[in-house]
């Protein structure tokens, strides 16, 4: 059987989470099903303007920040930015913070997932030594666009969910091996605001950047975007189509020649995430041993793991 990379969510968010899945992992090896592994943790920094996809919030000292990328990498897991923000413009390019996060974390392993051209182009000029993964925002369902795209220069091409379960479609992809199947998409199929929200959200984030560099202890008041899907729970996701089961996930498509499945919930809490976790990556026989085990090591604090 092929190796199964997922790519989790959230370094910062959910940092003691994924450190714990990766240590039972190595621990308890049985519990999980064949061949899977943790192909990278994605997310941000606080508070980020580069960001995008979902919003971020907060301030975090940069030596912890340099902790969180050590603990991933001396694991040998990538941490991918989640560097997707649509409203990146020139004037952008330059914030000093983003740039320190590429500077600190430049060492060949890990990742940048982008979606506008003009950071892209920023990102692969100044720091060659990142693999570029092409977000999910771009929004690509047409077969022309995504064979386009996927002969472009980039790591992986995360699909667009809409892409998810219709089995003739994707057989006719190119390039299996590049593509990144959202497997357990929180947004309803075929969204029509998808893309106004991403876009809202991308100029949130540079408003938050902005507003937190010069007034970081006045509240930013702004009308929220409501969207009864984005802070669904794991088993509400699992009603729509565009949801993919486990049996489906190892029985149709990684013997398609899919490889790498992108599981959301960044923005989730730590245990609505882990039964995503247990619900893909764990064998049923053991799913209440492992959430047990790994329920219970999170009310723990993790001091060092050799």
């Amino acid at each position: 059987m092929m190796e199964v990379k997922f790519h989790l969510p959230d370094f910062v968010r959910h940092f003691k989470l994924n450190i714990l899945m990766f240590e039972t992992m190595r621990m308890r090896p049985y519990y999980f099903r064949e061949g899977i592994k943790i192909g990278s943790v994605y997310g941000a920094f606080p508070t980020a303007i580069w960001n995008g996809g979902r919003s971020i919030s907060g301030t975090m000292d940069r030596k912890y920040m340099q902790i969180i990328l050590n603990e991933f990498n001396k694991r040998g897991i990538p941490c991918r930015y989640t560097f997707s923000n649509p409203m990146i413009k020139e004037e952008h390019l330059h914030d000093e913070f983003c740039n320190w996060c590429l500077k600190v974390a430049d060492n060949g392993l890990n990742e940048v997932i982008v979606m506008s051209p003009i950071l892209e182009e920023y990102i692969r000029e100044n720091y060659p030594n990142y693999k570029i993964v092409s977000s999910t925002c771009k929004q690509i369902e047409d077969l022309t666009g995504l064979n386009s795209e996927l002969e472009n220069n980039y790591s992986l091409v995360v699909l667009d969910y809409n892409w998810n379960n219709q089995f003739e479609k994707l057989e006719n992809i190119p390039h299996k091996d590049k593509c990144e199947v959202l497997i357990n998409p929180c947004c309803v199929p075929k969204c029509k605001r998808r893309k106004q929200h991403y876009e809202y959200i991308g100029n949130f984030q540079i408003k938050l950047a902005e507003h937190m560099k010069n007034n970081p202890n006045a509240p930013l008041e702004q009308e929220s975007f409501k969207c009864p899907y984005m802070e669904q729970q794991f088993y509400q996701t699992t009603k729509f189509i565009t949801h993919i089961r486990p049996d489906d996930l190892y029985n149709k498509y990684v013997p398609m020649g899919y490889s790498n499945f992108k599981i959301e919930g960044r923005p989730l809490p730590d245990l609505a995430v882990l039964e995503s976790y247990i619900y893909y990556m764990v064998k049923p026989e053991y799913q209440n041993e492992a959430r047990l085990f790994i329920s219970l090591w999170l009310t723990e604090n993790i001091r060092h793991f050799n």
